[in-house]
């Protein structure tokens, strides 16, 4: 069994020193990967405008490719909703650049109904926004990695468009998907990885979904990366709405670990969205108690 991967994941809502300097500070403690939400604001669970504001995901990014010299670097997940996924591959494609050729361009369909309303921009029926997302990977998937690309659908045109400037053969673009049914299959046909909030069992019964649609698609499934997240705690588990919570001791913690592993898991990625020094505290736990007694 390969040795798994752990990412840490930032929030947009500290400042920009703090997440310059956890992102320092998990490189030097060995983290694999570092991750930016890309939203503007928190969520509201409605259309009501939430503060504060959050920093935007890419300029962090491109900070990090500049400023921290080792780990991936990835959003998580961009919604192609905010920009045309011509230029959001242009942008994906420059930081790359700076990087050199560390970044992971995470992209999904966009859900969160707050920041549509407050900025204006379209969200759409679910429908809707699967049919858009699948076209804007088309775009994606040509720019990063054609030397033309034209798409003629009902969200996007692009003709001839060039292929962006690239230093190695592809950014990997990973999809957050949790549908079975048709996200899984975009998947399966468009992803180099794939990411979505579980726990060991959500992910082992969606790993096996991921792997039909490959098998409709005649795609090996192995070539597929698999990423998860979920707010680990080494505290009492207390339910948070919309997201998975795993742990309650150190010992669960390992545990939950190894199912994830033993399910086919590549890279857990760790999320803190609160205070900067719970962060630290918790990336501290994970790397000297936890990690050391995964197998």
């Amino acid at each position: 069994m390969a040795e798994l991967a752990v990412g840490a994941w930032l929030s947009p809502g500290w400042s920009t020193e703090d997440v310059l300097a956890v992102a320092n500070e998990a490189e030097q403690a060995g983290y694999d990967s570092v991750w930016m939400a890309d939203h503007f604001m928190t969520n509201s669970g409605t259309d009501e405008v939430a503060e504060p504001a959050l920093h935007e995901c890419f300029s962090l990014l491109a900070a990090l490719a500049a400023a921290v010299p080792r780990v991936r670097l990835g959003s998580l997940v961009a919604g192609i909703t905010y920009r045309h996924p011509a230029v959001l591959a242009n942008m994906a494609a420059t930081i790359d650049n700076v990087s050199g050729g560390r970044l992971v361009l995470g992209v999904g369909a966009g859900w969160q109904a707050n920041e549509h309303a407050a900025y204006g921009i379209e969200l759409g029926t679910v429908r809707e926004r699967i049919d858009r997302f699948e076209e804007g990977l088309k775009v994606l998937r040509g720019l990063l990695s054609e030397s033309r690309t034209t798409v003629e659908g009902q969200y996007y045109r692009v003709t001839g468009a060039p292929r962006t400037p690239v230093v190695r053969p592809r950014v990997p673009i990973l999809i957050g998907a949790a549908g079975e049914r048709r996200m899984l299959g975009l998947v399966a046909e468009y992803a180099d990885e794939w990411n979505c909030w579980s726990d060991p069992e959500v992910f082992a019964r969606k790993s096996a979904v991921l792997d039909e649609h490959c098998e409709r698609v005649g795609r090996d499934p192995r070539s597929i990366r698999r990423t998860t997240q979920a707010v680990l705690t080494a505290g009492d588990v207390r339910a948070q709405p919309g997201r998975f919570v795993v742990g309650g001791s150190v010992a669960q913690l390992v545990d939950a670990i190894g199912h994830w592993r033993e399910a086919g898991l590549d890279e857990l990625i760790v999320p803190t969205f609160g205070p900067v020094e719970q962060a630290r505290e918790l990336y501290a736990l994970l790397q000297q108690e936890v990690l050391p007694q995964i197998g």
